[in-house]
């Protein structure tokens, strides 16, 4: 049975496990996406690897865990209190119930991961689980400087992180697009695999799409390019030098690369980034419904051609959707002109806008076609589309 290794969620059958080592505000560089490349830049991996590894660097993070008082209630219920009481014995100080026990040393937990550099002013991206709850986050660029970064702000449903350091004319790298690419398209993926420091893999784009089930966003890019733990974080990058996506996660039933990689589009990566930017927070469209897939079974009732669209299960009471007279029942099949699939595509579309943003959908009601204008109000991380 195979093992899922990716951000901290179980799927049935499969355990979950991140990819960090050791146990645990300028505009966006441009996009652009070239043409499909059959071989790397003219002269090949090497021109391609001095060109983008300045801008990989290595991230460590500590983790101190409070002292905490000994637990002074270590010995209450158990057996050795019932001995002691039965024949008369004394408790050791600091081990009686209710006596207050001796400070716990504290302690400290390390973990490394990946992540590149996207400014010369030394903004830096890499996973949100890299550095969740880090008491000290250190970079090491490839050139061996060491630098303190602070986390700006990071985002867990996309496991995006911003990290800021102190630099000048530091080397970056330039975001190319994921929409649009294809499936055999070269790729390297670089990374700190295991703590051994700045490591080339190369492979192909083998799907596009995928949905590991770690959140309700998730659009992964698969990859045969090997991924290891120490990888989260880490570019992966096209044939000329571009970063199509951050790589995230593994499949495995081992924790080492089988060819099954997965990276964070770049294209969500940049707009996620691109918020954080702002206040260190990621601020998401919402539309107030319940939603489901379309099912087998209201196709054949409605007559319709196809099961895509997302079927409106639900509207909440004075949500922007009950306002614009959306209904249960309801079929989702666009929005901002963008063909809705299914209630994955509903989800990214309505939180890639920002609240108080007005959006058109194109609804099927009864098998008739409406098109409705919605403002959107703001996302929370529990509520549904």
């Amino acid at each position: 049975m195979a093992d899922k290794t990716f951000i901290g969620r179980i799927a049935p059958a499969l355990a979950v496990t991140a990819l960090v080592a050791g146990g645990g505000m300028t505009a966006i560089n441009s996009v652009t996406h070239p043409a499909f490349a059959a071989t790397p830049v003219e002269g090949g991996y090497v021109d391609l690897v001095k060109q983008v590894a300045p801008a990989v660097v290595t991230i460590e993070v500590t983790k101190r865990t409070s002292a905490q008082p000994a637990n002074s209630d270590m010995f209450e219920g158990t057996p050795l209190e019932e001995f002691a009481e039965r024949f008369g014995f004394e408790m050791p100080e600091g081990q009686r119930p209710g006596q207050q026990g001796r400070q716990m040393p504290e302690r400290e937990a390390r973990g490394a991961g990946t992540g590149f550099i996207i400014s010369e002013d030394g903004r830096i991206v890499t996973n949100a689980h890299v550095v969740r709850n880090a008491d000290e986050v250190n970079v090491t660029l490839d050139d061996g400087r060491e630098m303190v970064a602070e986390v700006v702000g990071v985002d867990e449903a996309t496991d995006v992180a911003l990290l800021k350091v102190d630099g000048t004319d530091l080397p970056a790298l330039s975001f190319g697009a994921s929409e649009g690419i294809q499936v055999g398209e070269n790729v390297i993926a670089m990374g700190n695999p295991f703590g051994l420091g700045n490591t080339v893999t190369t492979g192909i784009v083998s799907a596009i799409g995928r949905d590991l089930r770690a959140g309700p966003f998730d659009n992964f890019i698969q990859t045969d390019a090997a991924i290891n733990r120490g990888n989260s974080g880490g570019p992966l990058v096209n044939a000329s030098g571009e970063v199509i996506g951050m790589n995230t996660a593994i499949i495995s039933p081992t924790g080492g690369s089988i060819g099954l990689g997965f990276a964070v589009p770049s294209d969500m990566v940049r707009q996620i980034v691109d918020d954080l930017s702002d206040d260190g927070e990621v601020s998401r469209g919402w539309l107030g419904v319940q939603i489901a897939p379309v099912s087998e079974d209201v196709v054949s009732a409605l007559g319709l051609e196809d099961a895509n669209g997302t079927l409106i299960d639900g509207v909440m009471d004075g949500t922007p959707a009950e306002k614009a007279g959306l209904r249960k029942g309801d079929i989702v099949i666009a929005v901002n002109g963008t063909a809705i699939d299914g209630p994955r595509d509903l989800t990214r579309a309505i939180a890639g806008d920002a609240p108080g943003a007005d959006v058109e959908l194109k609804v099927l009601r009864r098998g008739d076609e409406q098109t409705f204008n919605v403002t959107l109000a703001e996302r929370s991380d529990e509520e549904p589309a």
